[in-house]
């Protein structure tokens, strides 16, 4: 008798010893977190995303798009600009539903003062408060995205399950408690009994779980999420209230779902321990996951609203939290100022920069209708049209400029810079471009104001075409509501257009080797080519370099080209 208490007594320290380690195994790992994430704030996000990540990351945008009324950026305008590398810029988020939200918000400018004043709100507090701010980042990490998909994508799979067959299940485990209690009552043959039933019910589990298992590791994902909510709405944050109190009216809507859910949760996904262990051999004797599968499926698909609402509201709060970490990274920012379009979409901003840009040459500019900007090759015509771009969207989704002064009215964006042939549809690139124009024609027709950037226009066609053509294009986006930018290497059309179109330019000093670009914007048109000399200075014949010129001069006095003559030796 003694020696079974020896041995019972060491059971029990090893069990004690076990817990112990691994409470200070799960402090440690927790404390490490705690320091990354104050480690990361304020500082650009190193993550890597591959095609299909972006990809997948896209699917809450798409599906709110689909049921959502109100101006989108279209994915011409988002390449054009090259909007999924802002995106990764800002997304400081610790969960998968704050990133899909972010991207969402970005998608989808603001109109409505509000929102956009909310977003700020609730930047500066995260800002200004850095424990409350910790301590809601270390839930929102729990709620990272599945190996191969986002957690929203894994949520809404469960809207479309169908019911399980489950009578198989409830026999294997009634079989099993059967067994146990023949163990009891006759122990010398009850025990293979017992034995058998288990190595039965284990193989049945495995098979019978592979049909399943995409809409249970789906309900983990439901149960991981309220319990980010639980420990949410304890937090000490007055002034999240109506956040908090919204979480935990969708937990509460929840709560039937959520009865008997340790059966089917498995928090292996979260670092696991004994305890998971336990529960999955519990699980695969006695088939509680798949007998309770389809009561639980019944309850979610029923309120399902709830789970959309705790995925909103999570993505928000993580969302803003990378604003706010976003703005801390910038060498500076502005609020911006929206006004009431007067009789002319107009924009004022003083030194504007571009964000992906590590070095940097800010510009100002107050303008109101068409703006021409010419310039010679590399002089940053472009960069600057992105830059006015992109700081309208983000004045209108994150509440943010990156300049110490933005002021405009409300403006839908739309861009066509950065466009290719479309090979699968086998259209050539000036097909391609002026269906892109077209699409912004077809949006000046609606009188909410419009701010449309377009590089290098129709430039997938011959000079004399293009610059008919062109410049009653741009002449026809001269209305009131609409606030055009567009950059040229064709100087005629700042004649052509001068009394519509307000010019800049940018230039460069052409040194002994080198062109110099200062990148800064000037007014009027512009003066200086350089497309020749680069040439000259990456190595073209000398000969090829002497006759463009010429070229050049004799179509400068006479307006018209003179024929190439034939050089020895070319055939």
């Amino acid at each position: 008798m003694e020696e079974q208490f020896v041995f019972a007594g060491l059971i029990l320290c090893l069990f004690i010893t076990v817990i112990t380690v691994m409470a200070r195994e799960n402090k440690r790992q927790r404390g490490q977190v705690r320091d990354k994430i104050k480690e990361m704030w304020g500082n650009i996000p190193k993550k890597e995303y591959s095609r299909d990540l972006l990809d997948s990351i896209s699917h809450y945008f798409m599906r709110r798009e689909s049921r959502e009324s109100g101006f989108f950026l279209d994915d011409i305008t988002w390449n054009d600009l090259d909007l999924d590398r802002i995106f990764m810029l800002i997304n400081q988020t610790m969960s998968s539903l704050g990133e899909d939200y972010l991207y969402y918000m970005l998608r989808k400018p603001e109109f409505a003062p509000e929102n956009l004043q909310e977003r700020q709100r609730l930047a500066d507090y995260f800002r200004g408060h850095q424990e409350e701010r910790v301590r809601l980042q270390l839930l929102l990490g729990n709620l990272k995205r599945l190996p191969t998909v986002s957690l929203s994508d894994s949520l809404y799979v469960l809207t479309d399950a169908k019911e399980h067959k489950r009578r198989k299940h409830i026999a294997c485990a009634l079989l099993m408690i059967l067994s146990i209690l023949v163990m009891i009552v006759i122990p010398k043959y009850g025990v293979f009994l017992m034995l058998g039933m288990m190595v039965f019910n284990v193989i049945q589990y495995l098979f019978s779980k592979q049909e399943i298992e995409t809409y249970l590791s789906c309900i983990r994902s439901i149960m991981r999420l309220l319990e980010a909510a639980k420990e949410t709405s304890k937090l000490p944050m007055p002034e999240l209230s109506e956040y908090l109190e919204r979480i935990k009216r969708a937990r509460n809507e929840l709560g039937q779902f959520s009865r008997g859910a340790g059966l089917v949760m498995n928090r292996s996904d979260a670092g696991g321990g004994l305890e998971t262990i336990i529960l999955d051999y519990i699980r695969m004797i006695f088939h509680v996951d798949m007998i309770k599968f389809n009561s639980m499926l019944k309850e979610l698909q029923k309120h399902f609203g709830a789970v959309e609402t705790l995925m909103e509201t999570f993505g928000f709060l993580d969302s803003c939290i990378a604003l706010a970490s976003f703005r801390e990274a910038m060498p500076y920012t502005c609020i911006p100022q929206f006004e009431e379009p007067g009789k002319r979409a107009a924009m004022e901003v003083t030194n504007l920069y571009h964000p992906l840009i590590k070095e940097p040459v800010a510009n100002s500019i107050s303008v109101a209708g068409g703006t021409l900007v010419t310039g010679s090759n590399a002089s940053g015509k472009s960069t600057f049209l992105k830059n006015v771009a992109v700081n309208a969207i983000l004045a209108q989704t994150i509440g943010l400029c990156v300049a110490t002064e933005y002021k405009s009215c409300y403006l839908r964006v739309m861009t066509s810079m950065a466009l290719r042939d479309d090979l699968q549809s086998g259209e050539s690139y000036y097909i391609v471009e002026i269906k892109s124009l077209n699409r912004i024609l077809e949006a000046t027709r609606e009188t909410t104001p419009l701010l449309c950037v377009i590089d290098e226009v129709l430039r997938g066609t011959n000079t004399i075409e293009r610059i008919a053509a062109s410049s009653n294009i741009l002449a026809a986006l001269c209305r009131d509501h609409v606030l055009s930018f567009a950059a040229t290497h064709d100087i005629e059309l700042s004649y052509m257009l001068k009394s519509l179109y307000t010019n800049y330019h940018f230039e460069e000093e052409v040194k002994e080797h080198d062109v110099v670009f200062n990148y800064l914007l000037k007014k009027g048109r512009a003066t200086t080519r350089n497309a020749i000399r680069l040439l000259e200075m990456i190595g073209y014949d000398q000969k090829i370099i002497e006759n463009a010129k010429r070229a050049a001069e004799i179509f400068e006095k006479k307006g018209a080209w003179a024929p190439v003559k034939k050089e020895e030796g070319q055939c």
